[in-house]
Protein backbone atom coordinates (compact mmCIF):
# COMPACT_ATOMS: atom_id res chain seq x y z
CA UNK A 1 0.00 0.00 0.00
CA UNK A 2 1.47 3.68 -1.21
CA UNK A 3 2.07 5.87 1.88
CA UNK A 4 0.27 8.93 1.68
CA UNK A 5 2.24 11.13 4.10
CA UNK A 6 3.92 12.78 1.27
CA UNK A 7 1.14 14.07 -0.27
CA UNK A 8 0.75 17.85 -0.64
CA UNK A 9 -2.56 19.43 0.10
CA UNK A 10 -2.22 21.18 -2.51
CA UNK A 11 -2.89 18.76 -5.05
CA UNK A 12 -6.52 18.08 -3.75
CA UNK A 13 -7.65 22.02 -4.22
CA UNK A 14 -10.55 23.63 -6.71
CA UNK A 15 -11.83 26.70 -6.57
CA UNK A 16 -15.37 26.71 -4.81
CA UNK A 17 -17.47 30.21 -5.21
CA UNK A 18 -19.43 31.42 -2.03
CA UNK A 19 -22.62 31.19 -4.33
CA UNK A 20 -22.23 27.39 -4.82
CA UNK A 21 -22.14 26.68 -1.13
CA UNK A 22 -26.09 25.48 0.36
CA UNK A 23 -26.83 27.90 2.90
CA UNK A 24 -30.52 25.78 3.36
CA UNK A 25 -31.94 23.05 2.06
CA UNK A 26 -34.19 22.49 -0.85
CA UNK A 27 -37.55 21.93 0.28
CA UNK A 28 -38.09 18.13 -0.30
CA UNK A 29 -34.70 16.47 0.60
CA UNK A 30 -35.13 13.84 -2.33
CA UNK A 31 -35.49 15.86 -4.60
CA UNK A 32 -31.65 17.21 -4.55
CA UNK A 33 -29.55 16.35 -7.24
CA UNK A 34 -27.23 13.17 -7.80
CA UNK A 35 -24.52 13.04 -9.94
CA UNK A 36 -23.71 9.32 -11.12
CA UNK A 37 -20.18 8.21 -11.75
CA UNK A 38 -19.34 5.11 -12.97
CA UNK A 39 -16.20 3.71 -14.78
CA UNK A 40 -14.95 7.29 -15.57
CA UNK A 41 -18.56 7.96 -16.73
CA UNK A 42 -20.62 10.63 -15.48
CA UNK A 43 -24.52 11.50 -15.35
CA UNK A 44 -27.36 12.70 -13.26
CA UNK A 45 -30.40 12.16 -11.86
CA UNK A 46 -32.05 12.89 -8.71
CA UNK A 47 -32.03 10.78 -4.88
CA UNK A 48 -35.62 9.96 -5.54
CA UNK A 49 -34.62 7.98 -8.63
CA UNK A 50 -31.32 6.63 -6.27
CA UNK A 51 -32.87 2.68 -6.77
CA UNK A 52 -32.02 3.02 -10.83
CA UNK A 53 -28.41 3.06 -10.39
CA UNK A 54 -28.07 0.49 -7.28
CA UNK A 55 -27.92 -2.80 -8.30
CA UNK A 56 -30.41 -5.17 -6.32
CA UNK A 57 -28.94 -7.52 -4.02
CA UNK A 58 -26.60 -4.50 -2.54
CA UNK A 59 -26.06 -3.41 0.80
CA UNK A 60 -26.13 0.42 2.22
CA UNK A 61 -24.93 1.05 5.05
CA UNK A 62 -25.75 4.10 6.88
CA UNK A 63 -24.94 6.17 9.90
CA UNK A 64 -27.68 6.44 12.68
CA UNK A 65 -25.77 9.19 14.42
CA UNK A 66 -27.89 12.20 15.83
CA UNK A 67 -26.63 15.40 15.73
CA UNK A 68 -27.11 17.48 19.54
CA UNK A 69 -27.49 20.77 19.88
CA UNK A 70 -24.20 21.68 21.11
CA UNK A 71 -24.12 25.63 21.38
CA UNK A 72 -24.87 27.04 24.34
CA UNK A 73 -25.03 31.04 24.51
CA UNK A 74 -24.83 32.19 28.30
CA UNK A 75 -24.96 36.24 28.89
CA UNK A 76 -22.84 37.48 31.69
CA UNK A 77 -24.11 40.05 34.43
CA UNK A 78 -21.65 42.66 33.34
CA UNK A 79 -23.57 42.10 29.55
CA UNK A 80 -20.91 40.20 27.53
CA UNK A 81 -21.98 36.88 25.84
CA UNK A 82 -20.00 33.45 25.78
CA UNK A 83 -20.35 30.94 23.47
CA UNK A 84 -19.38 27.33 24.63
CA UNK A 85 -19.37 24.39 21.93
CA UNK A 86 -19.60 21.16 23.31
CA UNK A 87 -16.92 18.96 21.47
CA UNK A 88 -16.53 16.14 23.28
CA UNK A 89 -17.00 14.37 26.72
CA UNK A 90 -14.38 14.31 29.02
CA UNK A 91 -12.40 11.37 29.06
CA UNK A 92 -13.92 9.33 32.46
CA UNK A 93 -16.79 9.06 30.93
CA UNK A 94 -16.88 5.49 28.51
CA UNK A 95 -18.13 6.33 25.59
CA UNK A 96 -20.21 9.51 24.20
CA UNK A 97 -23.64 7.72 25.26
CA UNK A 98 -22.72 7.05 28.79
CA UNK A 99 -21.97 11.08 28.57
CA UNK A 100 -25.10 12.09 27.17
CA UNK A 101 -27.11 10.12 30.15
CA UNK A 102 -25.11 11.76 32.64
CA UNK A 103 -27.53 13.49 35.60
CA UNK A 104 -27.14 16.69 37.92
CA UNK A 105 -23.40 17.74 36.08
CA UNK A 106 -20.92 16.36 33.33
CA UNK A 107 -17.62 17.22 32.04
CA UNK A 108 -16.97 18.21 28.17
CA UNK A 109 -14.38 19.32 26.21
CA UNK A 110 -15.87 22.60 24.95
CA UNK A 111 -14.57 25.62 21.98
CA UNK A 112 -15.34 28.95 23.91
CA UNK A 113 -16.64 32.15 21.90
CA UNK A 114 -15.30 35.35 24.12
CA UNK A 115 -12.75 32.47 26.41
CA UNK A 116 -10.77 36.37 27.26
CA UNK A 117 -13.76 37.28 29.31
CA UNK A 118 -14.34 34.36 30.83
CA UNK A 119 -11.85 33.88 34.24
CA UNK A 120 -10.93 30.47 35.06
CA UNK A 121 -13.71 28.57 37.69
CA UNK A 122 -16.47 31.71 37.02
CA UNK A 123 -19.52 30.72 36.98
CA UNK A 124 -21.86 31.35 34.39
CA UNK A 125 -25.72 31.38 34.65
CA UNK A 126 -28.23 30.34 32.05
CA UNK A 127 -32.51 30.41 33.56
CA UNK A 128 -35.41 28.97 31.16
CA UNK A 129 -38.82 28.43 32.04
CA UNK A 130 -39.62 24.43 32.05
CA UNK A 131 -42.51 22.69 33.20
CA UNK A 132 -43.36 25.52 35.33
CA UNK A 133 -40.31 25.65 37.21
CA UNK A 134 -37.60 27.60 36.67
CA UNK A 135 -34.65 25.47 34.98
CA UNK A 136 -31.12 26.43 35.71
CA UNK A 137 -28.00 25.47 33.71
CA UNK A 138 -24.59 26.50 34.93
CA UNK A 139 -20.91 26.42 33.10
CA UNK A 140 -17.43 26.66 35.19
CA UNK A 141 -14.58 26.43 33.03
CA UNK A 142 -12.21 24.30 34.75
CA UNK A 143 -9.18 24.29 33.14
CA UNK A 144 -7.50 25.06 29.00
CA UNK A 145 -6.08 22.07 27.11
CA UNK A 146 -4.57 22.88 24.15
CA UNK A 147 -7.25 24.21 21.20
CA UNK A 148 -10.37 23.59 23.85
CA UNK A 149 -11.18 24.04 27.27
CA UNK A 150 -13.00 21.46 29.79
CA UNK A 151 -15.94 23.17 31.30
CA UNK A 152 -18.03 21.73 33.92
CA UNK A 153 -21.83 21.94 32.83
CA UNK A 154 -24.34 21.19 35.51
CA UNK A 155 -28.35 22.01 36.20
CA UNK A 156 -30.83 21.98 39.00
CA UNK A 157 -33.62 19.38 37.39
CA UNK A 158 -31.64 15.84 38.69
CA UNK A 159 -34.63 14.11 36.56
CA UNK A 160 -33.28 15.99 33.62
CA UNK A 161 -30.20 13.55 31.42
CA UNK A 162 -27.53 16.03 29.49
CA UNK A 163 -29.27 14.89 26.44
CA UNK A 164 -32.38 16.32 27.41
CA UNK A 165 -30.99 19.49 28.77
CA UNK A 166 -28.73 20.53 25.38
CA UNK A 167 -32.20 19.70 23.66
CA UNK A 168 -33.50 22.87 25.66
CA UNK A 169 -31.30 24.84 25.91
CA UNK A 170 -28.86 24.34 23.27
CA UNK A 171 -29.15 25.06 19.58
CA UNK A 172 -27.97 23.03 16.24
CA UNK A 173 -24.18 24.06 15.84
CA UNK A 174 -24.73 24.68 11.67
CA UNK A 175 -21.18 23.75 10.32
CA UNK A 176 -19.08 27.28 10.13
CA UNK A 177 -19.39 27.78 5.88
CA UNK A 178 -22.79 28.45 6.48
CA UNK A 179 -22.78 31.93 7.37
CA UNK A 180 -25.67 32.45 8.64
CA UNK A 181 -27.41 31.81 12.26
CA UNK A 182 -29.66 28.24 13.02
CA UNK A 183 -33.62 28.79 12.18
CA UNK A 184 -36.19 26.46 13.89
CA UNK A 185 -36.21 24.61 10.62
CA UNK A 186 -32.68 23.21 10.93
CA UNK A 187 -33.22 21.48 14.09
CA UNK A 188 -35.29 19.33 11.33
CA UNK A 189 -33.59 19.22 8.29
CA UNK A 190 -30.03 19.19 9.70
CA UNK A 191 -31.19 15.53 10.98
CA UNK A 192 -31.60 12.40 9.02
CA UNK A 193 -35.03 10.97 9.07
CA UNK A 194 -33.26 7.86 10.54
CA UNK A 195 -30.87 9.55 13.48
CA UNK A 196 -31.48 7.61 16.42
CA UNK A 197 -28.31 8.13 18.86
CA UNK A 198 -27.36 11.07 20.20
CA UNK A 199 -23.64 12.36 20.23
CA UNK A 200 -22.81 14.39 16.99
CA UNK A 201 -21.70 18.22 16.24
CA UNK A 202 -22.11 17.73 12.56
CA UNK A 203 -24.71 15.45 10.40
CA UNK A 204 -23.31 12.70 8.31
CA UNK A 205 -24.58 14.91 5.66
CA UNK A 206 -24.73 12.10 2.90
CA UNK A 207 -27.89 10.63 4.60
CA UNK A 208 -29.91 14.08 4.71
CA UNK A 209 -30.81 13.21 0.85
CA UNK A 210 -32.74 9.94 2.05
CA UNK A 211 -36.58 9.92 2.87
CA UNK A 212 -39.24 6.96 3.84
CA UNK A 213 -40.03 7.02 0.47
CA UNK A 214 -36.49 6.62 -1.00
CA UNK A 215 -36.54 3.68 1.24
CA UNK A 216 -39.50 1.87 0.44
CA UNK A 217 -38.37 2.29 -2.89
CA UNK A 218 -35.53 0.33 -1.81
CA UNK A 219 -36.79 -2.61 -0.17
CA UNK A 220 -38.87 -2.96 -3.21
CA UNK A 221 -35.92 -3.28 -5.52
CA UNK A 222 -34.46 -6.20 -2.93
CA UNK A 223 -31.49 -3.49 -1.84
CA UNK A 224 -31.22 -4.21 2.19
CA UNK A 225 -29.55 -1.15 4.30
CA UNK A 226 -28.08 -1.74 7.91
CA UNK A 227 -26.36 0.63 10.25
CA UNK A 228 -23.18 1.99 12.12
CA UNK A 229 -23.12 4.70 14.59
CA UNK A 230 -19.96 7.03 14.43
CA UNK A 231 -20.79 9.85 16.44
CA UNK A 232 -19.05 13.30 13.89
CA UNK A 233 -17.14 15.64 15.52
CA UNK A 234 -16.00 18.77 15.12
CA UNK A 235 -12.75 17.81 14.25
CA UNK A 236 -14.74 16.76 10.49
CA UNK A 237 -14.28 20.61 9.45
CA UNK A 238 -10.90 20.88 10.63
CA UNK A 239 -8.94 22.31 7.44
CA UNK A 240 -5.48 20.60 6.78
CA UNK A 241 -3.30 23.31 7.54
CA UNK A 242 0.08 21.58 6.68
CA UNK A 243 2.01 21.04 3.67
CA UNK A 244 2.09 17.34 3.11
CA UNK A 245 0.07 15.07 5.38
CA UNK A 246 2.58 13.60 7.70
CA UNK A 247 2.10 16.68 9.73
CA UNK A 248 -1.96 16.52 9.99
CA UNK A 249 -3.70 14.94 12.99
CA UNK A 250 -6.28 13.52 11.80
CA UNK A 251 -9.36 13.47 14.24
CA UNK A 252 -10.31 10.72 16.37
CA UNK A 253 -14.01 9.60 16.56
CA UNK A 254 -16.03 6.82 18.29
CA UNK A 255 -17.97 4.71 16.57
CA UNK A 256 -20.46 0.86 17.39
CA UNK A 257 -21.49 -1.37 15.04
CA UNK A 258 -23.28 -4.48 15.84
CA UNK A 259 -22.28 -8.12 15.53
CA UNK A 260 -25.49 -8.54 12.55
CA UNK A 261 -24.02 -5.36 10.83
CA UNK A 262 -20.33 -7.46 10.14
CA UNK A 263 -22.37 -11.01 9.07
CA UNK A 264 -24.54 -8.56 7.09
CA UNK A 265 -21.33 -7.05 5.09
CA UNK A 266 -19.77 -11.24 4.90
CA UNK A 267 -22.83 -11.93 3.35
CA UNK A 268 -22.52 -9.18 0.87
CA UNK A 269 -18.59 -9.05 -0.18
CA UNK A 270 -19.17 -10.80 -3.34
CA UNK A 271 -22.04 -8.21 -3.85
CA UNK A 272 -22.13 -4.26 -3.45
CA UNK A 273 -21.45 -2.40 -0.18
CA UNK A 274 -22.52 0.90 -0.35
CA UNK A 275 -21.59 3.40 2.28
CA UNK A 276 -23.45 6.36 2.94
CA UNK A 277 -21.37 9.08 3.62
CA UNK A 278 -17.50 9.22 4.27
CA UNK A 279 -18.13 8.37 8.37
CA UNK A 280 -19.83 5.43 7.28
CA UNK A 281 -16.91 4.27 4.83
CA UNK A 282 -14.70 4.71 7.63
CA UNK A 283 -16.23 2.78 10.01
CA UNK A 284 -16.70 0.03 7.75
CA UNK A 285 -13.07 0.24 6.28
CA UNK A 286 -11.54 0.66 9.67
CA UNK A 287 -13.68 -2.82 10.47
CA UNK A 288 -11.76 -4.61 8.40
CA UNK A 289 -8.49 -4.12 10.14
CA UNK A 290 -9.96 -4.41 13.40
CA UNK A 291 -10.12 -8.16 12.18
CA UNK A 292 -6.47 -8.23 11.53
CA UNK A 293 -5.69 -7.06 15.39
CA UNK A 294 -8.53 -8.34 17.47
CA UNK A 295 -6.25 -11.53 18.60
CA UNK A 296 -3.72 -9.28 20.25
CA UNK A 297 -5.83 -7.07 22.17
CA UNK A 298 -7.03 -7.66 25.24
CA UNK A 299 -9.43 -6.83 27.25
CA UNK A 300 -7.93 -3.82 29.54
CA UNK A 301 -7.46 -2.40 25.78
CA UNK A 302 -9.49 -0.31 23.75
CA UNK A 303 -10.07 -1.35 20.01
CA UNK A 304 -8.70 1.59 18.24
CA UNK A 305 -7.11 2.25 14.33
CA UNK A 306 -4.50 4.54 14.77
CA UNK A 307 -3.59 7.63 11.52
CA UNK A 308 -1.00 5.34 9.70
CA UNK A 309 -0.96 2.32 11.38
CA UNK A 310 -3.08 0.88 7.81
CA UNK A 311 0.29 2.14 5.66
CA UNK A 312 2.38 0.77 7.88
CA UNK A 313 0.93 -2.67 8.22
CA UNK A 314 3.91 -5.70 8.13
CA UNK A 315 1.97 -8.28 8.57
CA UNK A 316 0.50 -10.88 6.26
CA UNK A 317 -2.66 -9.53 4.85
CA UNK A 318 -5.85 -11.32 5.41
CA UNK A 319 -9.23 -11.62 3.36
CA UNK A 320 -11.89 -9.23 4.24
CA UNK A 321 -14.26 -12.36 4.99
CA UNK A 322 -11.60 -13.52 7.46
CA UNK A 323 -11.06 -10.52 9.16
CA UNK A 324 -15.09 -9.57 9.56
CA UNK A 325 -15.05 -13.25 11.00
CA UNK A 326 -12.15 -12.83 13.14
CA UNK A 327 -14.28 -10.17 14.69
CA UNK A 328 -17.86 -11.86 15.14
CA UNK A 329 -15.28 -14.34 16.64
CA UNK A 330 -13.68 -11.62 19.02
CA UNK A 331 -17.11 -10.30 20.01
CA UNK A 332 -18.64 -14.02 20.74
CA UNK A 333 -15.77 -15.05 23.11
CA UNK A 334 -16.44 -11.65 24.86
CA UNK A 335 -20.37 -12.14 24.76
CA UNK A 336 -20.73 -9.02 23.09
CA UNK A 337 -23.17 -8.07 20.43
CA UNK A 338 -21.91 -4.80 20.17
CA UNK A 339 -18.75 -3.54 19.39
CA UNK A 340 -17.31 0.10 20.45
CA UNK A 341 -14.50 1.18 18.85
CA UNK A 342 -12.04 4.83 18.32
CA UNK A 343 -11.30 5.28 14.79
CA UNK A 344 -8.20 7.93 13.74
CA UNK A 345 -8.15 6.60 10.14
CA UNK A 346 -6.83 8.96 7.56
CA UNK A 347 -8.10 7.70 4.55
CA UNK A 348 -5.85 9.12 1.10
CA UNK A 349 -4.93 8.28 -2.48
CA UNK A 350 -2.77 5.11 -1.71
CA UNK A 351 -5.18 3.30 0.72
CA UNK A 352 -6.38 0.15 -1.06
CA UNK A 353 -9.76 -0.06 -0.07
CA UNK A 354 -11.05 -3.76 1.04
CA UNK A 355 -14.78 -3.53 2.31
CA UNK A 356 -16.63 -0.66 0.30
CA UNK A 357 -17.58 -0.68 -3.32
CA UNK A 358 -19.38 2.44 -3.60
CA UNK A 359 -20.08 5.68 -1.97
CA UNK A 360 -22.80 8.18 -1.39
CA UNK A 361 -21.40 11.47 -0.54
CA UNK A 362 -22.09 15.59 -0.59
CA UNK A 363 -19.65 16.91 -2.35
CA UNK A 364 -16.57 18.34 -0.33
CA UNK A 365 -14.04 21.42 0.99
CA UNK A 366 -11.15 21.85 -0.99
CA UNK A 367 -7.84 20.87 0.87
CA UNK A 368 -10.26 18.74 3.24
CA UNK A 369 -9.25 15.24 4.38
CA UNK A 370 -13.09 14.31 3.52
CA UNK A 371 -12.05 15.18 0.07
CA UNK A 372 -8.85 13.39 0.01
CA UNK A 373 -11.22 10.33 1.23
CA UNK A 374 -12.81 11.00 -2.40
CA UNK A 375 -9.67 11.44 -4.38
CA UNK A 376 -8.43 7.87 -2.51
CA UNK A 377 -11.96 5.90 -3.74
CA UNK A 378 -11.95 7.17 -7.43
CA UNK A 379 -8.75 8.38 -8.25
CA UNK A 380 -7.44 10.96 -10.20
CA UNK A 381 -11.07 11.88 -11.89
CA UNK A 382 -11.67 13.38 -8.67
CA UNK A 383 -11.31 16.80 -10.48
CA UNK A 384 -13.15 15.55 -13.74
CA UNK A 385 -16.12 14.74 -11.05
CA UNK A 386 -15.97 18.00 -9.24
CA UNK A 387 -15.38 20.29 -12.63
CA UNK A 388 -18.36 18.69 -13.83
CA UNK A 389 -20.70 19.70 -10.93
CA UNK A 390 -19.72 23.40 -10.55
CA UNK A 391 -20.00 23.42 -13.83
CA UNK A 392 -23.82 22.13 -13.69
CA UNK A 393 -25.22 23.88 -11.25
CA UNK A 394 -24.63 21.21 -8.78
CA UNK A 395 -25.14 23.01 -4.67
CA UNK A 396 -21.75 21.93 -2.54
CA UNK A 397 -21.44 21.43 1.00
CA UNK A 398 -23.63 19.76 4.24
CA UNK A 399 -26.76 20.71 2.60
CA UNK A 400 -25.77 20.54 -1.09
CA UNK A 401 -26.12 18.10 -3.74
CA UNK A 402 -24.42 14.75 -3.43
CA UNK A 403 -23.00 12.21 -5.37
CA UNK A 404 -23.05 7.96 -6.24
CA UNK A 405 -19.27 7.06 -7.09
CA UNK A 406 -18.44 3.64 -7.64
CA UNK A 407 -14.92 2.34 -6.93
CA UNK A 408 -12.67 1.26 -9.80
CA UNK A 409 -11.82 -2.41 -9.37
Amino acid sequence: MTNPRTLSIKDFTYSLPEDRIAKYPLAERDASKLLIYKEEKIEEDIYRNITDHVPSNSLLVFNDTKVVEARLIFQKTTGGVIEIFCLEPHEQYQDITTAMFQHEKVLWHCLIGGASKWKRGQLLEKKISHNSKDLVLNARYIEKLGDSFIVELSWNDLSLSFAEVLHLFGAIPLPPYIKREAEISDAERYQTVYAQYEGSVAAPTAGLHFTETVFKKLKENNIQKDFVTLHVGAGTFKPVKTEVMKDHEMHTEYFTVSRSLIQNLIDHLNKNIIAVGTTSLRTLESLYWLGIKCSTVNSQQSMEITQWEVYDHKEKMISPKEALENLIQWMSEKDQDNLTAKAQIIIAPGYQFKIVTGLITNFHQPQSTLLLLVAAFIGKTWKEVYDYALENNFRFLSYGDGSLLWRNV
